[in-house]
Formats: structure tokens, C-alpha cells, sequence
């Protein structure tokens, strides 16, 4: 059968019009009625779009035969360029090759500075899984858990260690035998029978090999027990604290690494150092790191019964949390600082000899200054301080409800504590315990986010524990021969106590030099409000005068050991300048009066007599912390300068 033919097939002519596509009218093409005119269309079509092609071709070739040329010719310069010049002259817009350049600049900086954040992000990262896992390889890089830490502790670095040869035996064991009488009978991290043994292992004196923590814990050991003793900054004891530690720091890669208990130990000691040396180092943020660590390890929490560790073990872990824990609370207190982990995070018993001694009991020997008895005393004091520190000042910020009874209620419990030290506690640490006490009562009293307002009564107090504190931290201030545990942060607490105590006078001159006594009144079941310390009975204006003059003069003598004691002297010396000179026109004024009154007009009234009708049994419960004048001594200077 044939195929018809197009002549016997024509074209339908359609009544109706046809209308073309969508990609057609955006093409603006005709619609094809033939098929001639369907292969014109396609042909232009293809003609265009090769056209197209060829030109974009062009242009990209251009383009990069232009980089090429530039890169060749800009081979060794790129790599060494710097992009930070601030000195270069912009590129101008419209020369094509300054805007390569700066493109080819651009995306090198971005992708230099993209490595490096993607490289220490990734480090951090690492260390932020768990802090208990093992420690980067050195041999893959150069970060390691005791570089960051140093990285975010140290202020200035510490000088390189220079070759060295150790001291006379009997040389390292005195300062050894300082360390243990002043330092470790408040903080027992470790055992004494592990220092022995690195002070045996590094003189050479069983032939076995020294580890890297006993290199540590005898170098950190000799710097705090060198340390301790400088009186100023420029002295051979400084420099020799420095030298020690610096010869420590060679051994920090391989004893800060995490997951250990010697970490922790580790970190206590570099702890203890940077309270000597703030210059250096930073205490706030090693505590830190030891806080981190040991509740990484789960030391804030004692093992349940059925994974109960042999006794040892347990003691170890109670001694080393207490230690961390101590020093937690009295760092973030003198830096009005938060705790690192509240107390209802934590649930550890105080070691087996932690029971509270009794009054009854006082007189029971401890045996030695080394004993951890002295450290448990310290224990229960930062355990009280921890407790209205974290309601007053970190709980909330809504007014306490009767915070007169509150307040009242933790000193009391402070002065029961300071009532059951024993008598046969050495006077340096009861001394140090006193002091404790007496900042303690300053810091309680003073205005707070929950109590933002002071009674009357506790103006009193502030101003009256102010200047005790200062008669005691004053004459410790001046011995040449320095006795417990006193750092950086005596200074530090010194200036808070100077704050406080210029901040009340200032504001109640009148009740205070007067010696207005205001009425507490307690409720019935309610804590009896503190008692005040005795004093000589001497002018409140020249009291006032001498305790400014003893703060000074402290921080000047601790401006001498640490640098920045020397801007705390300045900033006080500038806050108290009016206050002075208010004191002193009154002084003025006082004596004036006084020479023209008739002699039986000047007799001095005691404090309790200007009251008037104020019965004094109520005080009869004064604390032993007061009771004596040894425990707040005058000043070298007669009853002038005393209370």
C-alpha cells in the first residue's frame, strides 16, 4: 500500500487561533503554523544560545589568563603579604587587577583565620566532653590540658628555670618543716609521708627514680614554704618562691592531666602559691579548674554503701574535697565572687576525727601542730560561711524576711564555734581563727542583696568588729616573723574591712563617736543579738582616727610583698580623706569645748552609761573570742590606740 503524499494531506487550517506557550511568549517567539517555519525558530535558537556560550567562554578566559599573569607574577609575595597592613592605600575599583588582589587576599586571610578557630574550637571541645578523660597525645599536638589551664591562670609569666643545683639538705628541710607547721595543718591535701618520700627520692637517697608529681610536689612545696616567709618583693625569699615554681612548671604536662587524684593535689599546691604570688598567677580561676575537677571525679559526693573504698581512700577524698572546698569559699568571698558549686550539690562527710569538740573536752592534747584537728576547726568555719554567704548574697534578691533574727542567729552560731576551740590550740592558729572571726562578723552584718538595710545595733557592731580586726591584722601585719597561713587576701580583706568601716562612720558620725548604744530588741525564743567587744574606754574620735591610720599602714606594709596592695592603700587613702578631715574638726571642736568647761564637766561617760536604762546583764554572755586582752591587743602606743 502506498504512503500518501503531502499534496493528498494538506494543512488543517484551524477556525479558531492557537496560542503559544508560556516559555514561548517569555521568549517572545511566534507560534510555528509549518514546519518550515518550526526549524527557523530552532536554528535562531541555537544560533543565540552558541552565541552566548561563546561569549561568557571569552570573558571567563580572560579573566583567568589576568590571574594567571598576576599570580605568576606575584609568586613570592602573596604568601609573605600582609593582610593587617593598615598602611596599604585601598584598591582602586576600577583597575581589575588590585581587585583580584584584594580577592586573592581576602579569601587567604579568611581561609588562615577559618583553620586557626576551627583548630582551637575543636581543642576545646575536646576538653569540654569530660574533663576525666585521658589528655590530648603530645605527639599530635601541641595542646594540653596544663597549657590551658596556665594559658587562662597566669597575669605575667614566669621566668624560664635556669640550671641549678639543689640546696643543703638541711636548708630544703626547714622550709619543708614551714611548710607542714603554717600550711599544711590547715589544708592536709596530701600525705606527709608522700612529702618525706619526694624529698628522700629527689636527693638521691634510695637510688629509685622520681616521679614527675613528687618533682612537683617537693618543687611547690619549697616555693610556698620560700614564699611564705618574704617580706618583700625584692628579697631572696621571692625570688627563690619563683625559681621554685618555675622549675615546677617544667613537670605541669604531665601531672595537671585530668582524671587523677594527683591533678587535684597538683592544683591545690599551685593554688596555694598563687595566694603568695597574685602577681603571677590567678587564684580565682585554678580554684576553679580544681573545683571542675573534682566534681568531675565525683568528690563532692561520698561512694553509696555498696561501693564504699577501703578507708584510706576514703579519707583521702573527704581531706582532699575539704581542702578544695575551703579554698573555694574564702577565694570567691574576698572577690565577692560566686561559688564555684553550691553546698546543696554536695553531700561529704568530714573525716573520721570531724566530730565537733565539745567544750567539756577542750583540754584534750592535740598531738602536734600537723594534726587534723587544727584543719577541721578551719572546715566547719567555711562551712558556716558558706552557708549565710550563699543566702545573703547569691540566693536571691528579695528582702529576707526578719533578717535581724537571721543575722543574729549565724553569729551566734559563729561564736559557739569560736567558743569550743581548745585551749591547747597553738596561738598562731588561734590568732589566725580570730581573725577569721572577727571578718566573718564584718562581712555578715554588712549591707547584702537580701538585707540591704543595717539596724542600728548592727552599725555598732560593724564599727566596733572593724576596729578590733584592724588592732589584730595591724601588730601581725608588722612581725617580721610570719606565722600561719596570711596571703594577698589579708590585704584584700583588709580593704573590706576599711570599706565598711568608712562607709558606716561616714553615714552615723554621730551615733558612733558618740557611743550611742541603740536598743536590739530580741524576741522571745529568738538568738540574743552579738555582744561588743571591750575596749580601754577610750574616745571614739581618736579610735576612729587610729583604726583609719592602721589600715593604711597595713596595706602599705602588704603594698611592699604585693604590688597591687599598693593601689588598694591608694584607693582607700582617697575614700577616707574626708572622713579624716570631719574627725579631726571635731576633734577640734571636742577640745575646745572641753577647755572651756569646768573641770567635773569633763568626765567621760563609758559607753553604757550614755545609754542610760540599759541593764548591763545583757551582755554578760560575751564570748571567750573577747574575753581577754590577748586575744584583741592595744596598739604599741598606748590605750590611744587600742579598744
Amino acid at each position: 500500500m502506498s504512503r500518501p503524499s503531502a499534496a493528498d494531506t494538506p494543512l488543517l487550517r484551524v477556525s479558531r487561533p492557537v496560542s503559544a506557550c508560556s516559555r514561548c511568549r517569555a521568549a517572545k517567539i511566534k507560534l510555528v503554523r509549518n514546519q518550515d517555519e518550526k526549524m527557523n525558530v530552532q536554528a535562531r535558537m541555537t544560533n543565540l544560545q552558541k552565541e552566548k556560550r561563546e561569549a561568557a567562554l571569552e570573558s571567563r578566559v580572560d579573566k583567568l589568563i589576568a590571574r594567571l599573569a598576576f599570580a605568576r607574577s606575584r609568586k613570592e609575595s602573596v604568601a609573605m603579604h600582609d593582610v593587617d597592613d593598615e598602611s596599604a592605600e585601598p584598591p582602586d575599583r576600577k583597575d581589575s587587577l588590585a581587585t583580584i588582589r584584594a580577592a586573592i587576599h581576602g579569601k587567604a586571610a579568611r581561609r588562615r583565620e577559618a583553620a586557626d578557630v576551627n583548630e582551637l574550637v575543636s581543642d576545646f571541645g575536646f576538653l569540654s566532653v569530660n574533663a576525666t578523660t585521658l589528655d590530648f597525645e603530645s605527639t599530635t599536638t601541641n595542646m594540653t590540658f596544663a597549657r590551658l589551664i596556665l594559658a587562662a591562670a597566669t597575669n605575667d609569666a614566669v621566668p624560664k628555670s635556669m640550671p641549678f643545683q639543689l640546696p643543703p639538705r638541711a636548708v630544703a628541710m626547714s622550709l619543708v618543716q614551714f611548710y607542714l607547721d603554717n600550711v599544711f595543718a590547715l589544708l592536709p591535701v596530701f600525705s606527709e609521708t608522700a612529702l618525706f618520700n619526694a624529698l628522700v627520692a629527689v636527693y638521691q637517697e634510695d637510688g629509685r627514680p622520681v616521679t614527675d608529681f613528687e618533682h612537683w610536689l617537693l618543687y611547690l612545696v619549697l616555693a610556698i614554704g620560700s614564699i611564705s616567709q618574704s617580706r618583700s618583693s625584692l628579697d631572696a625569699y621571692y625570688a627563690d618562691g619563683v625559681a621554685w615554681v618555675s622549675r615546677a612548671l617544667n613537670y605541669a604536662d604531665k601531672v595537671l592531666i585530668p582524671g587523677y587524684v594527683s591533678q587535684i593535689q597538683a592544683l591545690v599546691l599551685l593554688v596555694e602559691y598563687s595566694m603568695l604570688d597574685p602577681h603571677h598567677f590567678d587564684s580565682w580561676h585554678l580554684i576553679g579548674f580544681a573545683c571542675r575537677a573534682v566534681v568531675d571525679l565525683g568528690f563532692h559526693q561520698d561512694p553509696p554503701k555498696e561501693q564504699q573504698p577501703d578507708k584510706k581512700t576514703a579519707e583521702l577524698r573527704r581531706k582532699v574535697f575539704y581542702c578544695v572546698y575551703s579554698l573555694d569559699r574564702s577565694i570567691s568571698m574576698v572577690h565577692a565572687r560566686s561559688f564555684s558549686f553550691t553546698d546543696d550539690s554536695t553531700s561529704v562527710a568530714f573525716p573520721s576525727t570531724s566530730i565537733s569538740i565539745d567544750p567539756g573536752v577542750t583540754n584534750s592534747p592535740i598531738m602536734g601542730p600537723h594534726s587534723l584537728k587544727t584543719s577541721l576547726l578551719l572546715f566547719q568555719l567555711r562551712r558556716a560561711q558558706s552557708s549565710w554567704y550563699q543566702e545573703l548574697f547569691q540566693s536571691s534578691r528579695e528582702p529576707l524576711q526578719q533578717a535581724s533574727t537571721y543575722i543574729w542567729r549565724t553569729c551566734q552560731e559563729m561564736r559557739q564555734w569560736s567558743e569550743s576551740l581548745p585551749d591547747t590550740l597553738p596561738l598562731a592558729f588561734k590568732d589566725f581563727f580570730d581573725l577569721e572571726l572577727l571578718y566573718s562578723y564584718v562581712y555578715c552584718l554588712a549591707p547584702s542583696c537580701r538585707v540591704p538595710n543595717v539596724s542600728d545595733y548592727g552599725k555598732t557592731l560593724i564599727f566596733e568588729y572593724s576596729i578590733a580586726y584592724m588592732q589584730k591584722i595591724s601588730h601581725f601585719a608588722r612581725d617580721h616573723i610570719n606565722t600561719a597561713f596570711y596571703t594577698y587576701h589579708d590585704a584584700l580583706r583588709v580593704y573590706f574591712i576599711g570599706g565598711q568601716f568608712t562607709a558606716v562612720l561616714s553615714k552615723n558620725q554621730d551615733q558612733l563617736i558618740n557611743g550611742i548604744l541603740p536598743y536590739a530588741p530580741a524576741a522571745a525564743g529568738s538568738p540574743q543579738p552579738p555582744p561588743l567587744p571591750s575596749h580601754s574606754g577610750a574616745d571614739n574620735i581618736d579610735r576612729s582616727l587610729n583604726c583609719i591610720t592602721h589600715i593604711s599602714e597595713t596595706l602599705r606594709i602588704f603594698g611592699q610583698r604585693w604590688n597591687d596592695s599598693k593601689a588598694l592603700q591608694s584607693s582607700f587613702e582617697a575614700q577616707s580623706e574626708p572622713l579624716i578631715a570631719a574627725l579631726h574638726q571635731r576633734k577640734h571642736q571636742s577640745d575646745v569645748s572641753r577647755q572651756s568647761q569646768s573641770p567635773a564637766g569633763n568626765m567621760q561617760h563609758s559607753l553604757y552609761e550614755q545609754t542610760g536604762g540599759l541593764n548591763p546583764d545583757e551582755w554578760s554572755y560575751m564570748g571567750s573570742v573577747f574575753s581577754s586582752t590577748d586575744t584583741v591587743p592595744r596598739g604599741s602606743d598606748g590605750p590611744a590606740n587600742g579598744l
